[in-house]
This record gives structure tokens, sequence and C-alpha cells, in this order.
């Protein structure tokens, strides 16, 4: 139903804190008001919690992975939508581990992680590429908020993060880097995912958070000092150390740029591995019987079930505003 109010949510990470900017400094308003609406952005502090807002309905979108979109509400049979494609992780997402050189050297450890989540995805990833599986190590779910404080414990083995923590972790003593996101590039994509029906309902709720977005998306690729020093700030670093974060992201800084990476033939296949790693994890539902139980729509087609598309890739609105500059 068209509705004039709407809500989304944001946690801590490199690729998100122009939601945090484009809040303080006003940009959403003007753009929520270009449409005669409201929007509230809303940090949360903890990702997983983010999600789960969405997904019981609480607020109308949320920046989130693209696994993530499909493991929680899509999973949930909570019709969802990526809006807006920001960035991959390009080295942002590690693997870490203390007293040892390889992913080898995981073997039989204990390795600290956000359950489920990209984090697992990665390590998945890094233990398939020497040969390996989870069953040569134990994985231990650690809200992402608690990592840093875990890590710094001397009985601390492994830990799979993202930045910032990714960042505090590698001047930490003893730990070494062994797999990131860039030895997996354009595989953990970073989205803001907003209610499908909300937004077929309320196609200006969609166009005002695009145009939001891109206005941060020109500061920052012309490299603004005031806009990005206030982004590291609020992610707890300062200047130099927030342009080391986006040094290891690959943002879309363009509509035009996102709308190829939308339309590119690889996004299907992303999103296959995604679909096969999420159903080994169980993580498709109780009643799911394969891979394929989710539909998920791309430009380049469809993976999985057509008839229950529950995650939608939609280029559209990103493609509007190209046109419109």
């Amino acid at each position: 139903m068209a509705q004039d109010s709407f809500s989304v949510c944001w946690s801590v990470y490199a690729g998100w804190m122009p939601w945090e900017y484009a809040d303080t400094q006003g940009i959403v308003d003007k753009w929520a008001k270009k449409y005669d609406i409201n929007i509230d952005v809303v940090q949360v502090n903890d990702y997983v919690e983010s999600i789960n807002q969405y997904t019981s309905g609480n607020v109308d979108g949320c920046a989130m992975t693209n696994m993530d979109a499909l493991t929680l509400p899509a999973a949930s049979s909570v019709d969802s939508t990526a809006l807006i494609l920001g960035d991959y992780s390009d080295g942002n997402d590690g693997v870490m581990v203390r007293d040892g050189d390889s992913i080898e050297s995981l073997k039989d450890r204990e390795v600290n992680l956000v359950q489920f989540s990209v984090s697992h995805y990665l390590l998945a990833r890094a233990l398939d590429s020497v040969g390996m599986s989870e069953r040569d190590l134990t994985t231990t779910n650690t809200g992402d908020a608690d990592i840093v404080a875990l890590a710094s414990n001397p009985d601390t083995q492994a830990v799979v993060t993202w930045n910032p923590q990714l960042a505090t972790l590698k001047d930490m003593p003893g730990y070494t880097e062994v797999f990131n996101s860039s030895d997996i590039p354009g595989e953990i994509l970073d989205l803001m995912v907003v209610n499908t029906q909300t937004l077929k309902d309320n196609p200006d709720f969609g166009h005002a958070l695009v145009g939001a977005w891109y206005e941060v998306m020109e500061k920052m690729k012309a490299g603004d000092e005031a806009a990005l020093s206030q982004m590291a700030d609020a992610a707890g670093t300062d200047l130099a150390g927030y342009q080391s974060q986006l040094a290891a992201t690959h943002m879309y800084y363009t509509p035009a740029e996102a709308v190829a990476a939308f339309n590119a033939p690889s996004l299907k296949d992303t999103m296959q591995h995604i679909a096969d790693f999420s159903f080994a994890q169980g993580l498709l539902g109780e009643g799911a019987p394969d891979a394929g139980f989710i539909g998920i729509e791309t430009p380049a087609g469809i993976v999985g079930n057509e008839g229950n598309v529950m995650l939608r890739f939609d280029p559209s609105y990103t493609a509007a505003l190209a046109d419109s500059q």
C-alpha cells in the first residue's frame, strides 16, 4: 500500500558509512522531500540484529550482503529487492590465524566468526581452495561487536571478520592474514535491500534512496576530505584508516558502473555459488530440498525456483538515475 514514511537501517562497515553521512548531512531528507515522503535512517550496532529488524518488518530496508539477503529475509519468505549495489569486498573481509601462515594452519583449530554470515562463506571458499573443509576445524559463533575483544585473548586461535575489526586485528601481534575477499573478487556484495512489495507500491521510496546514495558517491569519488573524515570518525578510525579500508572495497561510484555490475552475467554465477553454500549449511530453511529452493532474480536470469523468487536484483532505479544525469 502507498505510504509516506519509511525507515532503513545500517551497521558500521566501510561500504555503508555513506548512509551515516547522508543522514546527518540532510541528504536523505533532501531527496525524500523531493518526493514528498519521509525516510528515517537508523544505525544498528549489531549487524545481524539490523537484518533481523528488517526481516521482522520493523524497517523497510537494510544494508546487508548478498548472502545474508538470501539466507535471512529471503529464506524467511520476505520478498526482498537489492535496490542499490554499493560495492564488493576486495580485501575488506579476511581470515586471520594466530601463529600460522597458511590456510592449512587452520587444521584442528577453533575459528571464531559470525556463523552463517559472509565470514563463514569466506572461510568455506578459503578451505575449498586448498582441498580442506569445515570438518578439518571447529567454528564458534561470535558477534561482530565482540570479535576484537575476543581476538586479544591469547587462547583465541583464528578469527574471520570484516573491517573495521579486521584492520584492528592486523595490528595485533601474532596474527597473519591467510585469505581475504580479494581472492574471490565480486562475490561478497554490499547492498541496500528493501521490501519488494513496499518498493512496488512506493517507487518514490526507491528513487529517493538511490538519489541520496549517489550524491554521497560523487563526494567520495571526488575525494571530499570533509565527507570522508566524517565517515571515518563514525567508523571509529581516522581519515587514513578509512581510506585504507576503502582501498579494500571496490565501490561503484557512479550509477553507470553499478548498472553494469547488476547486468553482468557473473552476478548470476555468484548467486549460484552463494545458494550452493547456503544450502550445504542448512540456511535455506528446514523445508528446502535443494540449493534452488529459493528463486533469485538477476538481469541475466533466475537462479533456482522461478515459482519461489524471494530475492531480486533490480537495476531499474539506478538506471533511471543514470539516464537523468
